[in-house]
């Protein structure tokens, strides 16, 4: 600790045994704490990237939820317009046949996805 003695950097001089206890204990006690902050900061940055990767995971299952929401859409549009086709017609009713196909393929493909 003599080096420290008369430093202009700490403004006064070390005197004492006790001077010098007294400063060693401080820097021991800012150690500990600047230890504290890093362990925390690092703790903190895996936290951060944990929930970043889990943020991006939602981001994509919200795009699966709305493409399976516009699936939706469309299979209840195309039902719709099977229900209002007359079965009179035997071209309409092969007509209503593929499109009842064609809504079954989608549930398959949807449940597909969902997996």
């Amino acid at each position: 600790m003599q080096e420290y003695e008369n430093n202009p950097i700490f403004g006064h001089s070390i005197h004492s045994r006790m001077d010098q206890e007294i400063l060693k204990s401080s820097l021991n006690g800012l150690e500990r704490k600047i230890l504290v902050l890093l362990n925390e900061h690092k703790g903190l940055k895996n936290q951060l990237k944990t929930l970043q990767g889990e943020n991006q995971d939602l981001r994509q299952s919200i795009l699966l939820r709305d493409d399976q929401l516009s699936n939706f859409k469309n299979q209840v549009k195309i039902t719709k317009i099977v229900d209002h086709i007359h079965p009179e017609d035997s071209e309409v009713s092969e007509l209503k046949r593929k499109v009842d196909e064609y809504i079954k393929e989608i549930d398959k493909c949807i449940a597909y996805l969902s997996k």
